[in-house]
């Protein structure tokens, strides 16, 4: 599964997500919805943009998280 760690960079930048959305001109339902892994996609331009704002790179935004049931059964 792949996570967004959008709330971990905005707590190392001392950010909320208030001040992301406001940046991004993203709503809060749009951006609780990425956090949550409720999209199928992103676009690189909102990638980049996360990246600028909160200065990380795409590896440091995005992290593959094994699914709890890929874990049971191995």
């Amino acid at each position: 599964m792949i996570k967004i760690n959008i709330e971990d960079l905005l707590r190392r930048k001392g950010k909320s997500k208030y001040w992301l959305c406001q940046r991004m001109n993203l709503t809060s339902r749009n951006i609780n919805r990425i956090i949550r892994g409720e999209t199928t996609s992103i676009s690189f331009k909102y990638i980049e943009e996360f990246c600028q704002y909160l200065d990380c790179t795409p590896g440091e935004l995005i992290s593959l998280v094994p699914n709890i049931d890929e874990v049971l059964i191995k």
